[in-house]
């Protein structure tokens, strides 16, 4: 699910966990706003089509697909996508946007996913994976789904900046939790997310089987320069989102037996 906003202009503030990140009742202003900002629409979606480059006639997975932007950029390069997301009211905004092009599946990333075994050639998990405070299960599917020499493409938040925003400052080695209030057009959100050190997020990428590709610390479309004068200069200048792409080995099927 894409970001609004980076966590260095979010204010950390004591969140209720469990009403934390319940995009159903948010879904359209959150839609709103993140279809053409600045974060989104010039760094974080520009970023993952990049890393993802050629992907005609590629069969993708977007996982945490929200209101469907990255689905739609990627079906528009020729793609052929799936969506999950975790949110209904999300799921519908993506059909509308999306028509029938794309299947779209209701699914939670931390169980298990209603697709065979090396269905997709790449999965692609936008701001995503730091809504889960264990890895181990999700990444576990993911590589099911991915056929051998398949690629996750994903971001993140930034470890330094999640760790950096929190006072007192946690414990950098250990994975800790985050909450905050996420405020746009009028509304106020509560959200929580797990920071984990950047040595725990390549070692969960290699247990699952993966083996580390790219990472990247992209910097923004140069478009945005004139568009967003201001944030464009701090969004080129200090870390923000982190950037992965991980490949299940050619080989892996055979290695499985």
């Amino acid at each position: 699910m894409e970001r609004e906003t980076d966590v260095a202009e979010s204010v950390a503030l004591p969140a209720d966990p469990a009403q934390a990140n319940d995009y159903d009742s948010f879904a359209e202003a959150y839609s709103a706003e993140t279809e053409s900002n600045l974060v989104n629409a010039y760094y974080a979606r520009p970023a993952m089509l990049a890393l993802a480059g050629d992907v005609a006639g590629r069969r993708i997975l977007d996982a945490g697909c929200g209101s469907g932007p990255l689905s739609a950029a990627l079906r528009d390069r020729g793609a052929v996508v799936t969506g999950v997301d975790a949110s209904a009211a999300m799921l519908a905004l993506a059909r509308r946007r999306l028509g029938n092009d794309v299947a779209l599946h209701l699914a939670d990333l931390s169980s298990p996913l209603p697709f065979d075994d090396g269905a997709f050639d790449d999965v692609v998990a936008s701001l995503v994976l730091h809504y889960l405070e264990d890895w181990g299960p999700t990444l576990a599917e993911i590589r099911r789904v991915l056929r051998p020499g398949g690629r996750l493409i994903a971001s993140v938040d930034h470890p330094f900046v999640a760790y950096t925003i929190q006072d007192p400052r946690p414990d950098y080695f250990a994975t800790t939790s985050y909450t905050f209030d996420w405020t746009f057009n009028g509304q106020s959100v509560p959200m929580r997310f797990w920071r984990r050190p950047l040595h725990a997020m390549t070692e969960a990428f290699t247990t699952a089987g993966f083996r580390l590709a790219v990472i990247s610390e992209p910097q923004p479309d140069p478009a945005a320069r004139e568009l967003f004068p201001d944030g464009f200069h701090d969004l080129s200048t200090k870390t923000n989102f982190l950037f992965f792409v991980v490949e299940v080995p050619p080989s892996a099927a055979g290695s499985d037996e």
